[in-house]
């Protein structure tokens, strides 16, 4: 049912180019959120450790897209891979240091640190060209895929929003997955049954930095020009971190369910309220976060498992 469901988003997805032709660059925002929320959510929904840095991540993935091809030359399918690699080799340590802290001083740090490295970005232009940012200008074109194209970057937003999703999907039935529920719900009684929350709660990290950075460089390359204020930006991190709380924590489809209203809403008003198009967004937040906390999925499948009791009690 699950896979089957992500097998019809690959198809929708496949078809989504001929069909709005003229919304790519919407199309390409969205399976970017699907997958940078799918990400967050194995930490901050299945792990239950709410992180407003992830931008650290998508940051530090278009960064290293971007270095590696105009110092070093390096194609995309070298510099996403070692992006990875960067990213979860920060989050180990990120998480070594932080995971000691409770409740909101986890959180804040992860702001902190998102903070730490725009300023890092800022200040060492030998690296990475400071506040004035860098250019790609020039990407490999292997069997004549021009990365620059929309439908190009399209494929690769859909690759790895399914990669996140399926990915996800597997996790949930997974033993990893019962470990992440069972250290959210209680951590003492995890360790009671012999799980070791820090280590479960630094892997997520390491999983969730990891596919981060992967989308960061594929948005990396979708804006060609990188510059600290936009790819550390705290906002960017709130979206991703709002994409999955709305559609629902700790479900699969719900950063899904998220970006599709979140992006999409966003702008169907920007086109049909024009100015007025951020107070009617604002107000449609604030109402699924008021009547729906555990957002649009979580709502759904706690009312679905009451019905299902309440028909057993009464039979």
């Amino acid at each position: 049912m699950t896979f089957g469901a992500i097998a019809l988003f690959a198809l929708v997805g496949l078809a989504y180019p001929h069909v709005f032709p003229a919304y790519m660059t919407v199309g390409i925002s969205m399976l970017l959120f699907i997958g940078w929320a799918t990400a967050w959510d194995i930490l901050g929904g299945w792990a239950g450790q709410v992180s407003l840095g992830h931008s650290a991540f998508v940051g530090l993935g278009a960064y290293v897209v971007a270095i590696g091809q105009i110092d070093h030359g390096l194609a995309p399918w070298i510099t996403l891979p070692l992006a990875m690699l960067a990213a979860a080799a920060l989050a180990w340590l990120w998480g070594s240091i932080t995971f000691g802290l409770r409740g909101p001083y986890f959180t804040l740090s992860t702001i902190a640190v998102a903070e730490i490295l725009r300023l890092v970005a800022i200040n060492e232009g030998w690296l990475t060209g400071g506040a004035t940012g860098v250019f790609i200008a020039t990407l490999p074109e292997p069997f004549g895929i021009d990365f620059f194209e929309r439908a190009t970057q399209f494929y690769m937003a859909l690759v790895f929003a399914l990669v996140c999703l399926g990915g996800t999907a597997w996790m949930s039935m997974a033993r990893f997955g019962y470990q992440l529920r069972a250290v959210r719900e209680d951590e003492n009684a995890a360790m009671a049954a012999g799980i070791d929350p820090r280590a479960i709660k630094l892997r997520a990290f390491m999983v969730s930095g990891a596919l981060t950075a992967a989308g960061g460089g594929i948005y990396g390359i979708f804006l060609s020009f990188l510059e600290p204020h936009i790819m550390f930006y705290l906002l960017l991190s709130i979206q991703i971190a709002l994409t999955a709380i709305i559609g629902g924590r700790g479900t699969i489809f719900g950063p899904l369910v998220g970006a599709v209203l979140i992006i999409g809403a966003g702008e169907i008003f920007r086109t049909a309220f024009a100015e007025a198009n951020l107070l009617i967004y604002g107000l449609l937040i604030l109402i699924v976060v008021l009547f729906m906390p555990r957002g649009i999925l979580g709502e759904a499948a706690r009312n679905m498992i009451r019905r299902r009791y309440a028909r057993r009690s009464q039979g």
